[in-house]
């Protein structure tokens, strides 16, 4: 089902809802802008949720970002690690509902 191209259809979805479209649109560039979180680490964030919601648009786009704004690649390597450990961790907490 992914394929990148599908990206190119986000013109015909947004002319079929374009006051949808144009809301997501300035929330996006208005939550990923640089301000008290610097613009780098707020696509290291976007990164991270994107590992943990597995969507591999976003780990396109927002690895793209990131590198532009500076990442290196052992802080790719780092929040790999992150999303993998909040993933983990809420997994074994969800265990609790397991116990009696």
């Amino acid at each position: 089902m992914y394929d990148i191209n599908h990206l190119k259809k986000l013109g015909k979805l947004g002319s079929n809802a374009e006051k949808a479209m144009t809301a997501f649109q300035s929330l996006d560039k208005e939550a990923l802008a640089d301000g008290a979180i610097p613009k780098k680490y707020k696509e290291l964030i976007a990164l991270a949720v994107a590992l943990t919601t597995q969507c591999p648009y976003c780990l396109e786009i927002h690895k793209k970002h990131a590198v532009e704004a500076g990442a290196t690649e052992e802080e790719l390597a780092e929040v790999t690690f992150v999303a993998a450990a909040l993933r983990a961790g809420a997994a074994v907490v969800h265990g609790t509902h397991l116990m009696s």
